[in-house]
């Protein structure tokens, strides 16, 4: 263990003030309309947010914007332009702002706002961590939020809420080591479902969730 792998478990720990928990990622979407209702159809459909959607697209995003020459600002207008909808883009500009305005306070760096996961990568340049230490735990910190709205909004025990991330860590292992490879001219996304929900999310009677 090593200061620097402390320093970004604190900035990915709930505690850590960018709002995450008030964000569903269209998941709010797909429970209330019975698409998810156990810990089975959770696993699955957060497995596939990583394997097909944002998981994914922000673990290559990240890879890029942790190289030494990475052209920030561009990889920041990449991400805004893969956001499918406006309040997947908000998601991912919120919470890169506020992740920003933290860790700018805490490190004396003065980065411009950006997207989450460029927001991360930007931060964690300052670590001396190997890319895909920053990426696995970039996407733990990501699917145990999503897999915290199952637990609160199907509702789903704790218990079983443990065991579909602990199911998913070898997933996220494999996603991680896998980025580090993969070109940008590749990144792409086909979580479609996933991405109608988020969509469809503004239009719920009720609302728990921002997004």
């Amino acid at each position: 263990m090593t200061p620097d792998l402390l320093t970004l478990t604190q900035w990915l720990s709930p505690a850590f003030p960018v709002g995450g928990f008030a964000y569903s990622h269209g998941l709010e979407t797909a429970i209330a309309a019975g698409e998810i209702s156990d810990a089975a159809s959770l696993q699955i459909w957060v497995g596939t947010i990583l394997t097909e959607g944002a998981g994914r697209t922000d673990a290559i995003l990240i890879a890029h914007a942790l190289r030494p020459d990475a052209d920030l600002g561009t990889l920041a207008a990449i991400a805004r332009a893969l956001a499918p909808s406006r309040e997947r883009l908000a998601e991912a500009e919120e919470q890169g702002a506020a992740f920003l305005r933290t860790t700018n306070a805490l490190t004396g760096t003065d980065f411009p706002a950006m997207p989450l996961p460029i927001a991360i990568a930007a931060a964690a340049r300052t670590l001396a961590l190997a890319p895909v230490e920053v990426i696995a735990l970039t996407l733990h910190a990501f699917t145990s939020n999503l897999v915290q709205v199952g637990v609160r909004f199907i509702p789903l025990g704790q218990t079983a809420g443990q065991g579909v991330l602990a199911a998913l860590h070898p997933l996220i292992l494999r996603i991680a080591a896998e980025a580090t490879t993969v070109p940008l001219n590749a990144i792409g996304s086909g979580a479609i479902r996933a991405d109608l929900a988020a969509m469809q999310h503004e239009t719920l009677d009720v609302r728990i969730f921002r997004t």
